[in-house]
């Protein structure tokens, strides 16, 4: 697949996260997908299940969730990019009650598609900073 058609995939996984239409990932992840992201709270498996166990988590934590790409770069089947995360803790998150706090926390992430499908992900936010802006560690 073109490099326009694996853009149109992580755009459409974007838009599933941002809308909290999970079951979308049946068509945007292998089912064999691997997660390389170090999140704590990342999903218990490979493939869409794993994606959306914890974008649920997430999405629970802070019902406004929003994922903003700031800068997307594509060559052949891989895809690279800059997003901000932004939301309002509204719901239990790693265990910890919600504070009502407000976070935006920068993050980058490396993708590989095959036949318009995920099928591995690098991925680093900053988890310090979004618990930092919670009260829930000291910087």
């Amino acid at each position: 697949m073109s490099s326009q058609d694996n853009i149109a995939s992580q755009q459409a996984f974007g838009d599933a996260v941002n809308s909290g239409n999970l079951d979308a990932f049946e068509n945007l992840v292998a089912a064999d997908s691997v997660d390389h992201d170090p999140a704590p709270a990342q999903g218990p498996g490979p493939g869409p299940d794993g994606y959306r166990s914890f974008y649920t988590e997430m999405r629970t934590a802070f019902p406004d969730l929003h994922i903003e790409v700031e800068h997307l770069t594509a060559a052949d089947d891989d895809l690279a990019f800059a997003y901000t995360v932004t939301g309002t803790h509204q719901g239990l998150l790693m265990g910890h009650d919600p504070t009502g706090k407000s976070i935006k926390v920068r993050g980058m992430q490396t993708s590989r598609f095959q036949d318009g499908k995920l099928v591995e992900r690098w991925g680093s936010s900053d988890e310090l900073g979004m618990l930092s802006q919670l009260g829930l560690v000291s910087p």
